[in-house]
C-alpha cells in the first residue's frame, strides 16, 4: 500500500475524503492537509521555523493545527474546521511585513483548492446545506451549494478596521476566495450583532455547520443534479 493511500484511510481502515496541497508563490508558502471526515492527520515536512499552539486541538476524532501568522485568521479557520468535523493542518509563511492581504487571501485559496480535491465528485451527497449559528448577541446564516459554480455573497456588516492583526475587509474576502477555489456557491449573512469578533465568528461557525450538512452522505449513489453531473 502506498503512503498516499495509507493517509486516505482512517484509524479503522475506512476510506475517507483526504487531500494535501502546497501552494508556493513569491508572496506566500502554504501547506494544507485536510480530511473532511476527521480522524488522524499529520504533517511530516513542516514549512514553518517554529510551532504555535494557540489554534491547535487533537482528539481521537479530529486533529486541528492552524498557523497562518495571523492570529484571528487562525481562530476563524480553527472554528471552521472544528464545527465542520474536519481534521485540518494549515501552515503559512507569508510577507506579513507588507500587510495581511497576501497571506489571508492565499490561505483561503489553498484551503478551497484542498477542499475541492478532498471532496472529489459530488455523488451520494446532500449537495445543499444551511445553518444558523449564534455567538452571544450575534447571529449568522450560511447557505452552501456544492454546485461547481463558484459564487459568493458575503454580508457581515463589520465596522472595525481590524480584529487583532486581520483587516476586517479581508474577512469577507477570505470567504469569497475559499468559495471560488472550492467551486461552491456560498451565501453568508450576519443577521444581527454589534461585536465584530462575535459577528465574524458566528459567520464562520454557521458556514462550518452548513458545509457539514452539504457534504454528508445520503445513502444513495446518485449525482444530486437534474443535469446528471456537477464535477
Amino acid at each position: 500500500m502506498t503512503e498516499e493511500k495509507k493517509r486516505k484511510l482512517d484509524m479503522n481502515g475506512t476510506s475517507r475524503r483526504f487531500a494535501e496541497v502546497r501552494r508556493i508563490t513569491n508572496e506566500t508558502k502554504i501547506q494544507v492537509i485536510l480530511s473532511l471526515d476527521g480522524g488522524f492527520v499529520s504533517c511530516k515536512d513542516s514549512i514553518l521555523d517554529k510551532e504555535y499552539d494557540h489554534a491547535s486541538q487533537a482528539t481521537s476524532a479530529q486533529v486541528i493545527y492552524i498557523n497562518t501568522g495571523i492570529g484571528f485568521l487562525d481562530h476563524m479557520i480553527h472554528a471552521l474546521a472544528k464545527h465542520s468535523g474536519w481534521s485540518l493542518i494549515v501552515e503559512c509563511k507569508g510577507d506579513l511585513h507588507i500587510d495581511d492581504h497576501h497571506s489571508a487571501e492565499d490561505v483561503a485559496i489553498a484551503l478551497g483548492e484542498t477542499f475541492k480535491k478532498a471532496l472529489g465528485p459530488v455523488k451520494g451527497m446532500k449537495r445543499f446545506g444551511y445553518a444558523y449559528a449564534p455567538l452571544d448577541e450575534a447571529l449568522s446564516r450560511a447557505v452552501v451549494d456544492l454546485s461547481n459554480r463558484p459564487y459568493a455573497v458575503i454580508e457581515l456588516g463589520l465596522k472595525r478596521e481590524k480584529i487583532g492583526d486581520l483587516s476586517c475587509e479581508m474577512i469577507p474576502h477570505v470567504l469569497e476566495s475559499f468559495a471560488t477555489s472550492a467551486h461552491i456557491t456560498l451565501h453568508v449573512d450576519c443577521i444581527r450583532g454589534f461585536n465584530d469578533h462575535h459577528r465574524s465568528e458566528s459567520a464562520f461557525k454557521a458556514l462550518a455547520v452548513a458545509i457539514r450538512e452539504a457534504i454528508s452522505y445520503t445513502g444513495r449513489d446518485d449525482v444530486p443534479s437534474t443535469k446528471g453531473v456537477l464535477m
